[in-house]
């Protein structure tokens, strides 16, 4: 794989983790430096990390996974997105919203369920010929990379966004999050 292609893969994988940290900079409205940097490293090792383990995976389970894989994820996003709408549609008098997208279990979950992506695309590469651990590093590498920054950079637009609005954008949050399982679900039933 070209290096040019590793980029464009970085950057389109990347899309969901960049979508889903411009939600959370929006609710939490503030810097979190703890929080914030290990949403970034775990979304990127996810990413980097899922691309790997479905390229290694694609020789030995891959009949197994690939019929489920894009469920488990639209589940893990419903699951949090549904959570979101709840305590958005609720009259709570408190200024500071409940649901924390940067919590570790919520981080977690959003790292898993966005980098089942990256997993297929591991599976993908298997199949273009890759067969060495070398052909896949570099690749995962830059998909890390890639996906860190640009959590980074959409924790940040979130922040300015959440400090604009006038409201709690935490079931905006919640639809954007299932109109990302969806799309997952589409790829993959539809469109392969």
């Amino acid at each position: 794989m070209h290096f040019t292609e590793a980029i464009l893969l970085g950057f389109a994988l990347a899309m969901d983790c960049f979508a889903v940290s411009i939600t959370s900079g929006s609710i939490v409205k503030r810097y979190h430096s703890r929080s914030m940097t290990l949403m970034i490293l775990l979304f990127g090792i996810f990413q980097g990390g899922m691309t790997g383990l479905g390229w290694f995976v694609s020789t030995h389970f891959s009949k197994y996974l690939e019929s489920i894989d894009h469920w488990i994820a639209f589940s893990l996003l419903a699951i949090i997105g549904i959570q979101m709408l709840r305590e958005g549609f609720t009259n709570n008098t408190e200024k500071e919203p409940k649901f924390n997208p940067l919590d570790l279990k919520v981080v977690f979950t959003l790292a898993v369920a966005t980098s089942i992506d990256a997993m297929a695309v591991g599976v993908s590469m298997a199949f273009m010929g890759l067969h060495h651990w070398n052909d896949i590093s570099l690749p995962s590498l830059i998909i890390a990379l890639i996906s860190s920054v640009m959590t980074a950079i959409g924790l940040m637009i979130g922040i300015f966004i959440g400090r604009k609005l006038p409201c709690s954008p935490t079931p905006i949050g919640g639809l954007i999050l299932i109109g990302i399982g969806i799309k997952i679900i589409i790829e993959h039933t539809y469109l392969s």
